[in-house]
């Protein structure tokens, strides 16, 4: 037991969560909700990073989970008419975005995890989620394999770790696809507004996407301010943003840098360079908060004829385990 740390049962709002507490930093995941980290905090300078729902609106977050904390995509984004073939078999999903006539997210942001175990040691406190799919479990219709999703976070002086693997437990190859639709809040400081806040992010290339926001395979031109976005940084509503980028790590590192000039203080989300892709949402250039999205696989990627080294695309064998690691912390 640490008495720098604690891992314990309690309220969010009105849904069950686990908390971690760590010095300043205390951090919830919800493991009713697609075990969603749904607060980030340092109780001392009263910084909140992540998006989260109020009490009046955890009904509605619960129907839609997506644009709070860190959801887990499994499929991410969109696939074109809920449907892809891939190794010889047909996967169906439900359309669920009527406007674009896609399927869009998957179902493993709104199923319930189980926890496997949380506490403290000398060095961190942490909580272990997991959600296994068989004959039995209602996702298995849409993805018919056995396998197991782990998250573990972790919380300590240094901030907030992320571990995820994919766990291939059946005796086919089954695709990998997999997402973090993190909602970062710009400010996370309470004396700051949006105009004191510029982020960098580790894009390479634009993916050009049609009308209904798939990519086509080809490349877009960047824009002067897209150029900037990976050097010099721009603000978080420079322009609406629903942008699909390939990763180019710099020095090593993938990254979305967030900085308060007001405050002077820096956010690092560092997520691994095994995420080929980012995702970048605005909500229509609405300050308040944006999501900057790691993605393994480019959106609809079995259905667009590119090599499966280009799109992220990966093939999990039987026996097979796929994991990452992402880091949330100040500088």
């Amino acid at each position: 037991m640490s008495t720098q740390g604690q891992a314990f049962e309690q309220l969010f709002h009105d849904e069950q969560a686990v908390w971690l507490q760590w010095g300043a930093y205390e951090a919830a995941v919800l493991p009713g909700v697609g075990a969603n980290l749904i607060a980030f905090r340092d109780k001392e300078n009263q910084y909140s990073f992540l998006r989260e729902p109020s009490a009046e609106n955890m009904d509605s977050f619960r129907a839609s989970p997506g644009v709070h904390g860190i959801p887990v995509l499994f499929p991410p984004n969109r696939y074109e008419d809920g449907t892809f073939t891939w190794n010889g078999r047909t996967y169906n999903f439900p359309v669920n975005e009527v406007a674009t006539g896609n399927h869009l997210h998957g179902f493993f942001h709104t199923a319930a995890w189980d926890v496997e175990d949380f506490g403290t040691t000398k060095t961190e406190s942490y909580v272990s989620l997991k959600i296994s799919i068989d004959e039995n479990h209602p996702i298995y219709e849409y993805l018919p394999h056995r396998f197991t999703i782990k998250l573990r976070y972790a919380l300590n002086a240094t901030g907030l770790l992320q571990h995820v693997s994919v766990h291939n437990e059946g005796t086919d190859a089954m695709p990998c696809l997999i997402a973090f639709h993190t909602a970062i809040n710009a400010p996370f400081a309470p004396n700051s507004t949006v105009e004191d806040c510029s982020f960098t992010l580790t894009t390479g290339k634009r993916w050009e996407l049609n009308e209904r926001m798939l990519p086509t395979g080809k490349y877009q031109e960047l824009s002067a301010d897209e150029e900037a976005m990976k050097t010099t940084g721009l603000s978080p509503i420079w322009s609406a943003m629903d942008n699909h980028y390939t990763a180019e790590p710099q020095n090593g590192r993938n990254a979305m840098v967030l900085t308060d000039s007001r405050s002077n203080v820096t956010l690092v989300y560092d997520v691994g360079t095994a995420y080929k892709q980012w995702m970048i949402w605005n909500n229509n250039a609405t300050a308040g908060f944006f999501c900057p999205e790691p993605q393994l696989n480019l959106v609809n990627a079995p259905n667009v004829n590119l090599p499966a080294e280009q799109t992220g695309l990966v093939s999990l064998e039987p026996g097979g385990i796929w994991e990452e690691t992402s880091r949330l912390y100040v500088r």
